[in-house]
């Protein structure tokens, strides 16, 4: 499953000193997601996927977010920086399930 999407970058409330960088995946998701990922979880209810923003790619996980009713992907400062992006910014995002 893939998805791609347009999403605003957003800084985690509770870390800001930390720098914690998100973007949220659309909220039609969550259910495509759990049902292609039933079964014991991972820490967090965590889903592994392949991310590409721009150039560059990576590996990380998306994480459920109840408050927001969405998936949401942390964009590490490397990738930020790579990409030229900073909170509040827009970037086309291409997120990959990597399997379960």
């Amino acid at each position: 499953m893939t998805v791609v999407f347009a999403a605003e970058l957003w800084e985690w409330d509770a870390r800001r000193t930390d720098s914690w960088t998100f973007v949220s995946l659309p909220a039609e998701e969550p259910d495509d997601i759990r049902a292609r990922h039933a079964g014991p979880r991972r820490g967090f209810g965590s889903v592994r996927v392949r991310v590409t923003i721009g150039a560059t790619n990576w590996r990380t996980s998306i994480f459920p977010d109840a408050s927001r009713g969405a998936y949401v992907l942390p964009v590490k400062r490397a990738v930020r920086e790579a990409e030229g992006l900073g909170v509040g910014d827009v970037c086309t995002v291409t997120v990959e399930l990597a399997g379960p």
